[in-house]
């Protein structure tokens, strides 16, 4: 998809660091609310962490692009990402995979669902896989990147009849697997760096861990009422997630900034909407409540244990919110849109900033005393209005064209990992950040349904942008800040289009543009001690200029087996450089990704066994590029801790269906 970046920050796995049109998040620290919501069945995953990771039993996954906040509520500025998993049908239903792909890495999973009486059906979903690593640690030869995933799905549905509906989701996960596979390059200073930038060669004597068990309960409840011919839905969450990581930071065969951390993240949510029709208005409208508490230790063992820092603490987290939104036909052709949402925010904060000497034990908690160095209690609020108007003008049976101005919020708080030495430099409260976005665009079908073509074009105004400054440091290593840094304008263009080459052949094609600047500054960006021009003039972190893409899919219908189809595709996508640091020291490579796959279909489509490859270029491409200082107390260090991502993968799987 143009302008639309989805990354694994790489410090520790499953850890989010999505960015659309230009607006994203670069940290691993788990108080940041994201630009881009995650929404798995109607619920909102408060923290970033469990994110990207395996999926399967997925019904849809919708990306929404721009300010998503009528509907969707705060922390969606960039845009949202809808996951549905499958629900339990009504008929017997099976589906099942394994695969085998380099690293070495084996893949099973199994969905099989059905009718338990005529009223209830019900769903187990079952993953696995084991991977061995993709990576060779230079420090010992030893593989590394290793990494296993369990996810258990049941579910169960209750239908009385045709107009009520109860659902239960459960879910339980849990990972287990190696520490970042963290490179040393030249930093962006010119300083350090023990191996070349754009290879998979790296040297930890910390392999690290990584583990994480989460689970969840979503309980939904659908109504038919005859007000309005509409549906009444209510959808009631709870997750529960803990994790424990440890990395090799200063990215060398030396014990220099080892970091473990835990984190403890606990939520509930309720939903309650309704959506029906009265005469020519579609109204949509609901109340939101959402409340977690996060906990969050973290350890910093440098220069061999002779120094350690220990700090985190706990936020607790309660929102609730109103929405509306009405779709008005004012005639067949033409329909206006006008929504709004109100929104009010609590967080209580008790942070220990990473100091040395601080009561904080990974895994047995935070202690915060009052008087106690980098103490820290407070709390505050925040609310907001967010408001939507659109109009659609569909010009002929296939064509649209629309246009529409929305603003979104992107919640204010607090920072667990307060390393500042500047005693000026508290854990917060920085401001909530807001957003204006304008947008119009076009949906056509030319050639007789043989071409779609999605245009649209976007000016976004970004008020108190929210920036996780990251510098490096010579006692803390590296130090992170969380403020309201600057004023910005991001505005771009996206064009994607499907084009049916025949009966069998399909291409796809996708480019997006994006050109975003610094209208004023209020933080120093590039750490020289003074704001000025130089700071206004730096790169917006996770905005590439260019993004596209192609896609060639070809059908070979066999007369064998009862039914047997042959599939190929190639693809290409490319994306600019970009800056990852607010100082643009720390930056992201220009990269372009090939991957292809072929497919037997046969016994009419129950039987598939498929051949595919993922980055056949080997390109290589990083989580983060962190900036390390010079030296590290008295010793000489520099270069970067850059998490590498896995590159050539190939791979071989068979799947059946019912």
């Amino acid at each position: 998809m143009p302008n639309v970046q989805f990354e694994d920050v790489g410090t520790s796995p499953s850890i989010a660091n999505f960015s659309i049109r230009g607006l994203g998040i670069n940290s691993s620290i788990p108080a940041i609310d994201p630009t881009v919501g995650y929404f798995v069945d109607g619920i909102y995953y408060g923290i970033n962490s469990g994110v990207v990771v395996d999926n399967f039993d997925l019904e849809a996954i919708e990306v929404l692009r721009g300010p998503q906040g009528v509907l969707f509520g705060r922390n969606v500025t960039g845009g949202a990402v809808v996951v549905r998993t499958t629900t339990p049908t009504d008929e017997f239903r099976f589906n099942g995979r394994v695969g085998v792909e380099t690293g070495l890495r084996w893949v099973a999973s199994g969905v099989i669902s059905g009718p338990l009486t005529e009223q209830i059906s019900a769903k187990l979903a079952v993953y696995h896989s084991d991977d061995d690593g993709w990576f060779t640690n230079r420090f010992d030869n030893s593989s590394h990147g290793a990494n296993q995933v369990t996810i258990i799905r049941p579910a169960i549905a209750l239908r009385p009849n045709d107009n009520l509906e109860f659902l239960l989701r459960l879910e339980y996960g849990e990972t287990d697997g190696d520490g970042p596979s963290g490179q040393n390059h030249v930093n962006g200073s010119g300083v350090g760096g023990l191996f070349q930038r754009g290879t998979f060669d790296f040297a930890i004597d910390e392999p690290g861990f990584a583990r994480a068990d989460w689970r969840q309960a979503i309980f939904e409840t659908n109504i038919g009422v005859d007000f309005g011919n509409g549906t009444i839905t209510n959808v009631l969450g709870w997750r529960d997630y803990d994790g424990q990581s440890l990395g090799d930071i200063d990215a060398t065969p030396g014990f220099l900034f080892h970091a473990p951390s835990s984190l403890a993240q606990n939520q509930w949510s309720n939903e309650l909407r309704y959506a029906g029709t009265f005469g020519n208005v579609d109204v949509t409208t609901g109340l939101f409540y959402f409340d977690q508490t996060i906990e969050y230790v973290e350890r910093r063992n440098l220069l061999g244990g002779a120094l350690i820092t220990a700090g985190g603490g706990t936020i607790d987290h309660s929102t609730w919110g109103v929405f509306a939104n009405f779709d008005i036909h004012a005639s067949e052709r033409l329909t206006f849109s006008i929504g709004g949402r109100y929104s009010v925010e609590d967080k209580d904060a008790r942070i220990q900033s990473l100091l040395p000497g601080t009561p904080c034990v990974v895994g047995q908690g935070c202690t915060v005393v009052a008087g106690n160095p980098g103490a820290f209690i407070d709390s505050d609020s925040w609310s907001s209005f967010a408001p939507r108007v659109g109009v659609q003008f569909r010009y002929d049976d296939v064509s649209q064209l629309y246009a529409s101005w929305s603003q979104g919020y992107r919640s204010g708080g607090y920072n667990f990992r307060n390393t500042s030495p500047n005693p000026a430099i508290t854990p917060g409260p920085f401001d909530q950040e807001r957003i204006d976005s304008f947008e119009v665009g076009l949906k056509t079908d030319l050639a007789n349904g043989n071409i779609r073509l999605n245009i649209a074009a976007f000016h976004n105004s970004i008020n108190d942008m929210q920036r996780e400054i990251n510098e490096s440091d010579p006692m803390a290593g590296v130090v992170q800040i969380i403020r309201n840094t600057a004023d910005a304008t991001i505005q771009g263009f996206e064009v994607e289009g499907r084009f049916f080459l025949g009966e069998n052949t399909l291409l796809t094609a996708q480019v997006g543009y994006l050109d975003g600047s610094y209208d004023s500054v209020i933080f120093d960006l590039n750490g020289d001690g003074v704001i000025n021009a130089a700071d206004l003039a730096l790169d917006i972190p996770r905005l590439a200029p260019w993004t596209y893409g192609v896609g060639l899919y070809h059908d070979v219908p066999l007369n064998l087996f009862g039914g047997t189809l042959l599939t190929g595709s190639v693809s290409y996508n490319y994306r600019d450089a970009n800056a990852y640091t607010d100082s643009n020291l720390g930056f992201f490579d220009s990269v372009g990704i090939w991957d292809a796959g072929l497919s037997l279909s046969f016994n009419e489509g129950r039987h598939i066994l498929a051949l595919y490859g993922k980055n056949l270029s080997n390109e290589v491409t990083y989580g983060n590029d962190t900036q390390l200082p010079a030296t590290l107390g008295p010793f000489p260090l520099g270069g970067t801790f850059s998490p590498l991502n896995r590159g050539r993968v190939v791979g071989l799987e068979f799947r059946v269906r019912n």
